[in-house]
């Protein structure tokens, strides 16, 4: 990740309140504290967003990351739109690209990402998530790249990423109508990994995290750089990297704990290294 904070014009402060970030052991949790707004991105909040991200991509400490929104009513509505309405059109080029590197920052974490939709995940909510590794969400959520409404196109890489996760017809019905969707068919067509009551949604998404966080934190990290790397890859290249990547395993310690482990018939205790 580069350095984000010379990224942004010089009026754009940095505003702590805007995403909080705490950790619980080997978890870490992000949340939109911007709930009056249905938690959408701003200047700062992209900022704030960025640079919390770029401090945890290189503790491997941590296992897993979860990110949320503030509420129960949005999990991100995407883009501020008060704020472009007054934003000097010189801006918005920029304020475009830093949406767009925001999703790129969260895609490119070495350690997994869930996504856990509380409510309205619209536009760059919905990047947001895509971004993510998994995705978590409550019955009453709701999904929509609704751009075109607003003549303009997804721009935070969901015309590229939601193709590749549900199937390009189903992509184009989507993108092209701006219609929205609820957390049933979400979970119908592949968009959302787990669909559970409200009340059960963040046990849901920490008990996905901590099944995560129990395995070899090495090879978790390979297997999801495999899949990330080799998945749009022809065939051959796509095997090429999982054997590179299974070779980052082979060394650690870790692996030799597992064999361990399963001989003393206890569960291993992973280091990650």
């Amino acid at each position: 990740m580069s350095t984000v904070f010379e990224e942004f014009p010089p009026e754009v402060p940095d505003q702590p309140e805007l995403v909080s970030m705490t950790r619980e052991g080997d978890l870490v949790s992000f949340r939109i504290e911007r709930q009056e707004v249905m938690n959408c991105l701003s200047f700062p909040t992209l900022r704030r967003f960025r640079g919390l991200l770029e401090e945890v991509a290189s503790d491997l400490t941590i296992r897993c990351i979860l990110i949320t929104g503030a509420g129960e009513k949005a999990f991100c509505a995407g883009a501020d739109l008060k704020e472009r309405r007054t934003m000097d059109p010189a801006l918005v080029p920029e304020f475009v690209r830093n949406i767009r590197a925001l999703m790129d920052d969260v895609e490119n974490l070495p350690q997994p990402t869930i996504a856990v939709v509380n409510g309205f995940a619209f536009g760059g909510g919905t990047e947001l998530m895509l971004a993510c590794d998994l995705r978590v969400a409550a019955e009453e959520a709701r999904f929509g790249l609704t751009e075109v409404t607003l003549a303009i196109i997804p721009g935070a890489g969901g015309t590229q990423r939601l193709p590749r996760l549900v199937g390009k017809s189903r992509a184009k019905d989507l993108i092209l109508t701006g219609r929205k969707l609820d957390a049933a068919e979400a979970k119908e067509i592949g968009l959302v990994n787990r669909c559970v009551p409200r009340a059960e949604l963040n046990e849901c998404a920490s008990q996905l995290a901590r099944d995560i966080a129990a395995n070899g934190p090495v090879a978790v990290r390979a297997a999801k750089r495999a899949i990330d790397q080799g998945g749009e890859a022809p065939l051959p290249r796509g095997l090429e990297i999982e054997a590179e990547c299974y070779g980052l395993v082979l060394p650690t310690q870790d692996r030799l704990e597992a064999l361990s482990a399963f001989a003393e018939k206890r569960p291993p205790t992973y280091q990650g290294r």
